[in-house]
């Protein structure tokens, strides 16, 4: 499974950035669609190595519940983006893994050892220290923010939805298969989302075909279906806590993309949430 949830977080933080640079030019909800229609062949083509599992009640409890959280989770985490500065919102992404203690146990009966808790913990520490641009404002300054800034309550709540729909997938997976519910998740993600995505960026969708916003999405697509992929695989062999904090050193590959292609600074002094990730990253895979 680490193999699994490491490739997951490599797709996922080149996705990221490729989707970054095409977010600078072209309106977000629609890109953030794309990116998820445009996973879709590879992951019909999957389809095709897989035999249908059988399905049952609790598949359909868990996927139905889940989806409308996703919804959501997107518009939120969009929304987040684009109201506040990024030092300010994403440090609290990393707050999924710290949920993720206690809400998989709540609904699944998971329990994480004490030192794989530690290891989520570090890891959750390193990402939220990681994303604090301004170390001389100190380290709770997105907490301090959060009056004045929306964005950051908003990528509270989506930490939080992600942790429900990270256990609720868990379920869906558990009663189907990892690729099955990849698949049609996806796929009832980008028909549902379809009419939101289209209306936020109905001014741009003729242009869409001249000014590059679908080809700037066809990588991110493909690799965001690599990282589905691997990220249900990985799910379906460990506890939700772990695979989710190990797939959260995205945020490290992050930083090191920001700072190869963005020219992001302050790469020195990301060095502490660099060491607390890979420290939690040794604890959880020795001890989980």
């Amino acid at each position: 499974w680490v193999l699994y949830a490491l490739i997951a977080a490599f797709t996922l933080a080149t996705s990221d950035a490729l989707t970054k640079k095409a977010l600078s030019i072209h309106n977000e909800y629609l890109i953030a669609w794309l990116r998820l229609l445009l996973s879709l062949p590879a992951l019909f083509v999957s389809l095709l190595f897989i035999p249908i599992p059988p399905i049952d009640k609790d598949f359909y409890i868990a996927f139905f519940t889940a989806l409308p959280l996703e919804i959501i989770a997107i518009i939120f985490y969009i929304k987040a983006l684009k109201l506040s500065p990024l030092s300010l919102t994403l440090p609290f992404l990393s707050l999924t893994p710290v949920f993720l203690i206690v809400v998989p146990y709540l609904l699944l009966g998971e329990k994480v050892s004490l030192l794989g808790a530690a290891g989520v913990l570090c890891i959750a520490a390193g990402g939220y220290t990681l994303n604090i641009r301004d170390f001389k404002k100190g380290v709770l300054e997105p907490f301090a923010a959060i009056r004045k800034e929306k964005g950051s309550v908003y990528m509270i709540i989506v930490a939080l939805i992600f942790s429900f729909t990270s256990s609720l997938g868990k379920r869906a997976i558990e009663h189907s298969s990892p690729i099955f519910f990849g698949a049609t998740y996806i796929t009832t993600i980008v028909l549902v989302f379809a009419p939101i995505a289209l209306y936020k960026g109905r001014d741009e969708i003729n242009a869409a075909f001249r000014n590059g916003a679908i080809r700037a999405s066809i990588l991110p697509g493909m690799l965001h279906s690599v990282m589905i992929i691997s990220h249900m695989i990985a799910m379906s062999m460990t506890k939700v806590a772990y695979m989710i904090s190990v797939k959260r050193l995205s945020l490290l590959i992050g930083v090191f993309y920001g700072y190869l292609f963005f020219k992001e600074s302050a790469i020195r002094e990301r060095l502490l949430g660099t060491v607390l990730m890979l420290a939690g990253f040794v604890l959880i895979v020795v001890y989980h």
